[in-house]
């Protein structure tokens, strides 16, 4: 059965507390594209920086489609999962072929491009269009599990589907932006994943029915998430005259194109990692061992431990480069995997 309507309220609580944040401040459906993406797999105080740096130096998407795809991977770097910032620049350029430089006011559309699903359109035609739309986040599915108490597991298509359809019921034709932020901002405020929803600052907890039975925090179902695998990894940090040592990754596959120390996946000693460093490049030294560390991916976690080396400026092979503070600062983007370690290439 249908609940009683909930965007009156929901859209009151909205409109008094939500967050200031700079891509409200102005909407455009190109702030909100970029917003979106940044959002996927990060906080939004984390984010802010980063797409304040980004809407300055790329303040179109001409620019966007423009921009040198190495400075584009600096201006993401920390944000990780940088498939998403390389399919911005192919939807961009897509857009700047076919739309004039502009995104599309079509749902439809939308969807057509690099990078850009369901969500993530729904969430540009909504708010920054105007175009009666779902938005249906992570956030959403709890906010519905929880008003529906309903217990089917959320990463089914069937349950985003049926759940999807009760969005719909309940969104306001003239004001589907504003009602689908508001759902964004109460699960992210309110309705809380992992601990106690605040159920007494909910404006529809009157309506709740996961809270008339107790279940909010049997809300919502999802299976367990399965191991990772866990892959050894030695590191080598190689300091010249010249700088730091520093390869292109391979441009398919796990952090592509991106720049990282050397390394190899596997665990070696520090005699086979010099001998390694050897067979490219004489002259090399060990030194110190490197603090261990852990970076996890979404299906596998490294854990990398290895040694500082020195070597001469030699020439190197292609894919690699020595590597200063300044370019490591300016032209080389260094994963976030590589977060304890970027203190040490000083």
């Amino acid at each position: 059965m249908t609940l009683s309507p909930i965007a009156p309220a929901l859209l009151e609580w909205f409109n008094a507390n939500k967050r200031i944040l700079p891509f409200r401040q102005d909407p455009t459906p190109y702030h909100i594209w970029v917003s979106e993406i940044m959002l996927q797999q990060t906080r939004v105080s984390a984010a802010i920086p980063y797409y304040l740096r980004f809407i300055e130096e790329l303040p179109d998407i001409p620019a966007l489609a423009a921009c040198d795809p190495q400075r584009l991977n600096k201006l993401w770097e920390g944000l990780g999962y940088y498939s998403r910032v390389r399919n911005m620049q192919k939807a961009a350029q897509q857009v700047c072929r076919d739309y004039g430089g502009q995104l599309p006011a079509d749902l439809k559309a939308l969807k057509s491009l690099p990078g850009i699903g369901d969500y993530t359109a729904g969430a540009v035609a909504s708010i920054g269009f105007g175009i009666p739309a779902p938005a249906v986040d992570g956030n959403v599915l709890r906010v519905f599990s929880r008003l529906y108490n309903d217990d089917r597991d959320i990463t089914l298509p069937s349950t985003k589907t049926a759940y999807t359809d009760w969005v719909m019921e309940h969104q306001p034709p003239d004001k589907p932006g504003p009602y689908n932020e508001a759902l964004m901002e109460l699960g992210a405020l309110v309705c809380l994943p992992g601990g106690e929803p605040l159920c007494n600052r909910c404006p529809l907890s009157h309506l709740c029915r996961a809270k008339a039975a107790g279940t909010q925090l049997d809300l919502p179902v999802k299976p367990a998430p399965k191991a990772k695998k866990l892959q050894p990894i030695t590191l080598a940090l190689v300091k010249s005259e010249a700088g730091w040592l520093v390869r292109q990754r391979p441009r398919k596959g796990l952090l592509a194109g991106l720049w990282e120390p050397v390394l190899w996946e596997e665990r070696l000693t520090k005699e086979e990692a010099k001998s390694r460093l050897e067979g490219f490049l004489a002259g090399v030294e060990a030194g110190e061992p490197l603090p261990a560390a852990r970076h996890i991916f979404t299906h596998i976690q490294w854990e990398m431990e290895g040694w500082f080396f020195t070597a001469p400026a030699l020439p190197l092979p292609e894919g690699y480069a020595w590597a200063d503070r300044q370019a490591l600062e300016s032209l080389y983007p260094l994963p976030n995997a590589f977060k304890k370690y970027k203190p040490l290439m000083d």
